[in-house]
């Protein structure tokens, strides 16, 4: 597999995920950062840490919407809900697993 092969199936795979993530709006951040130690928020930042790498200038928001799909705000409008106790305490143990 030469190089440009593997950047572009890295791309489509990517580009899958995000579609797969905002056609999934009833699964919440938390529920994301409990299971596999990453959120939307995180890989909208991954993203732009990537294009700033690239001497790219995104914005935080410009990041998000990527990956959102939308605005960040209007995203959280729609389809956040507030986090249970149980999702709280889960997010608050893994944070000190990873400290």
């Amino acid at each position: 597999m030469s190089a440009d092969q593997k950047t572009e199936l890295e791309a489509a795979a990517f580009r899958r995920l995000v579609a797969h993530l905002q056609e999934r709006t009833d699964v919440q951040n938390i529920d994301l950062m409990n299971l596999s130690g990453f959120c939307r928020n995180c890989l909208s930042r991954w993203y732009g840490e990537a294009a700033a790498e690239q001497g790219v200038d995104i914005s935080k928001d410009a990041a998000r919407e990527i990956v959102y799909g939308m605005p960040y705000a209007e995203w959280k409008a729609k389809y956040q809900t507030e986090a249970t106790d149980a999702q709280k305490a889960a997010f608050d143990g893994a944070a000190k697993d990873h400290s």
